[in-house]
């Protein structure tokens, strides 16, 4: 019934550690999804030239200025009167 290796019918058997019998281990392979929301910025760029157009038109516009100037004679000085 068992063959060289200690495997009842091809399986592996069972462990013994003390007066526990531990099982071998089953796997079950979980499988899961998970979905992500990446959001993706798409610059659009809009560039305006405002073009300003200047016609120049010229007028005269007329000024005047006035210039006062003093001029002060003087007929002597006070030191002609001092003291002798």
């Amino acid at each position: 019934m068992f063959n060289q290796n200690n495997n009842m019918f091809g399986r592996q058997c069972c462990e013994r550690q003390g007066r526990e019998v531990i099982e071998p281990t089953i796997n079950k392979c979980v499988e899961r999804v998970y979905q992500h929301e990446v959001p993706h910025i798409c610059p659009i760029h809009t560039h305006i030239i405002n073009r300003h157009v200047y016609n120049h038109t010229y007028t005269p516009r007329y000024t005047c200025s006035e210039e006062n100037q003093i001029v002060n004679n003087e007929c002597g000085k006070c030191n002609g009167f001092m003291n002798r």
